[in-house]
């Protein structure tokens, strides 16, 4: 794990107050909070949504939580969207899956935000695995002019 990375050079170039914390690979989302010193919906997925042919954008999702694709095709007003798959998602980020940041994308995307990330602290992706960096919710979206909606749902019992 180097000491820096694209993600976290853009994160240090935002201004924004934040606090990188660097762990051990996870095998899970549970994990992964433990290991950050945060509640499972403190820490936010960072998801990539294609609208079209190059035409993506990111899903910022509490981590009990998962996307509710009708509530996100209505706001972005479209009746149809899609996850693409690994290698497409790392063509327009520059991160692999597990890894994915709005913070030093390759190509600039838009961002919708759960609204669920205002009003606290939240642990975001920091670009590599085993990295994260912990900032206000309502500065990260206020940062990113991401568009702010309820497009999510609770995670599926299991």
């Amino acid at each position: 794990m180097s000491e820096t990375n694209r993600a976290l050079e853009a994160l240090a170039a935002s201004g924004l107050d934040h606090e990188v914390t660097r762990h051990g690979r996870v095998g899970s989302l549970a994990e992964a909070a433990v290991a950050r010193g945060v509640e499972p919906r403190d820490l936010i997925k960072t998801m990539v949504v294609r609208r079209g042919e190059g035409d993506h954008l990111l899903v910022l999702v509490p981590g009990d939580r998962t996307i509710a694709w009708p509530k996100l095709r209505a706001l972005l007003g479209v009746s149809r969207l899609s996850m693409p798959d690994a290698d497409a998602a790392y063509a327009v980020t520059g991160f692999r899956r597990g890894t994915i940041t709005p913070f030093g994308t390759t190509t600039p995307l838009p961002v919708v935000a759960d609204e669920r990330v205002l009003g606290r602290r939240v642990s975001i992706g920091g670009g590599d695995h085993g990295v994260a960096a912990t900032v206000d919710g309502d500065a990260l979206v206020a940062h990113l002019g991401a568009q702010v909606a309820d497009v999510t749902e609770p995670e599926p019992e299991r």
